[in-house]
């Protein structure tokens, strides 16, 4: 489960940061203050930008230490600017790398509670597959719309972020 959690998720927390960069350029060429970012929609009734971040951070990190049986670091969903989010998710992925393979053992069968599901439970399986990865691409991928949706010159590769091909 390491491949399916840990590595999906640090490179796309890795590739929202650089999508924050270019929003923070694209703001500064336009001559409007960056940190308006933090406060963008797609529409009135679903989380700004600044709350998109932090709940993609906090589905990494809460989804594996779920999975791992770990403790998971606390952040306070404060951040106001650009760089405190870039904090923010540093932060996730700094906990993320702390993860090892062998630290997985086991969490397919693992028992997983939420805590608005009360009384209810999923296999660690069932969980990653059916709510934890939806839950996560649901925030990255509002976040990166909201930013694309505004003029920010990110696309699909900058979605998808760096490949590694086999050496031939």
């Amino acid at each position: 489960m390491y491949q399916q959690t840990v590595v999906p998720f640090t490179k796309m927390l890795e590739n929202l940061s650089k999508w924050i960069d270019v929003a923070e350029e694209h703001a500064k060429t336009k001559k409007f203050e960056p940190n308006t970012w933090t406060t963008a929609r797609l529409i009135a009734d679903q989380y700004p930008f600044a709350r998109q971040v932090q709940a993609a951070c906090d589905a990494a990190k809460i989804s594996v230490s779920r999975l791992t049986a770990k403790e998971a670091p606390k952040h306070e969903d404060n951040e106001t600017t650009l760089d405190e989010l870039r904090q923010r998710i540093h932060k996730c992925t700094t906990y993320l790398k702390t993860i090892q393979p062998e630290d997985f053992k086991g969490s397919e069968e693992r028992r997983i509670t939420l805590p608005w599901f009360e009384g209810k439970s999923f296999s660690g399986e069932y969980y990653l597959n059916h709510f934890a990865m939806q839950n996560f691409y649901f925030h990255i991928t509002t976040a990166f719309a909201i930013l694309r949706s505004n003029g920010v010159d990110i696309g699909k590769m900058a979605y998808i972020g760096g490949l590694e091909f086999d050496k031939q």
